[in-house]
């Protein structure tokens, strides 16, 4: 299959299935990697619009959109604001094991990609209550009051949620591990959005973020350890029932 055209976009034939309803994002990055990984493509190659990929795919464009970026963190597609999503040059070193993470998306595997991220964020926790600056300190803090002032609005609760583990892999100054978190957090983010949905399960997250940020601002590691590890069971807990749960279309 040629390149994506830039004169002519509609000219080109995706060989596309229609994704069954309910597995949206999952199916999206399945179908998506086995078009990138048939060789068709060479490096550079601009994809399709969202728009037309979800025409064919029969899926809303938000699929398409978490898909792609799942995809961009993985470091398969490189997002380019204004022109489009391409192929990475370096993508075929990393298509085996795109395409592993790829297949945990559909649910089957999500425990064990719940546990890695468990113990990721473990240790991240710990590093960073021994490694992190005054700054870092406030930019938690920052994010663990947005949480507290946002319980009832859940889109502006889960971004600081996001960047309040972000920080903290940032302040553990470790790039493989923060590289590491991200890619699975990028890969869990459908489930985190639906796991976290009503008040009292924000309540519960606010707490929980408390106690991890209270313990690296005491630069205590082994507390920090103890409050990510009980934070974690319950995220988990939250996670596994969420992608078990039926889903919506979307």
């Amino acid at each position: 299959m040629p390149a994506y055209p830039d004169d002519d976009p509609m000219n080109l034939r995706l060989e596309l299935e229609v994704v069954p309803q309910g597995t949206a994002v999952g199916e999206v990055v399945k179908q998506l990697i086995g078009l990138l990984t048939a060789g068709e493509l060479t490096p550079g190659s601009r994809l399709p619009p969202e728009r037309l990929l979800a025409e064919q795919l029969g899926v809303g464009r938000s699929a398409v959109r978490e898909a792609l970026a799942a995809l961009e963190i993985l470091g398969i597609v490189s997002v380019r604001p204004g022109s489009g999503t391409y192929l990475r040059d370096n993508t075929s070193e990393l298509l085996p094991t795109t395409l592993s993470w790829g297949m945990m998306l559909n649910a089957a595997r999500t425990r064990e990609l719940i546990e890695v991220r468990s113990g990721l964020e473990m240790h991240a926790a710990t590093f960073a209550a021994e490694r992190a600056g005054d700054d870092d300190i406030a930019k938690m803090r920052g994010f663990v009051e947005v949480m507290r002032d946002s319980i009832d609005d859940i889109d502006t609760f889960l971004q600081a949620d996001i960047r309040f583990h972000l920080q903290i892999a940032i302040s553990a100054d470790n790039v493989v591990l923060r590289d590491l978190l991200q890619s699975t957090r990028s890969l869990l983010r459908l489930w985190v959005e639906r796991g976290l949905s009503e008040r009292d399960q924000a309540e519960a997250a606010y707490r929980e973020h408390l106690a991890v940020f209270e313990a690296i601002e005491a630069r205590d590691p082994a507390a920090a350890f103890t409050a990510m590890r009980d934070h974690m069971a319950t995220a988990g807990h939250r996670l596994e029932s969420a992608s078990a749960a039926p889903q919506a279309p979307r």
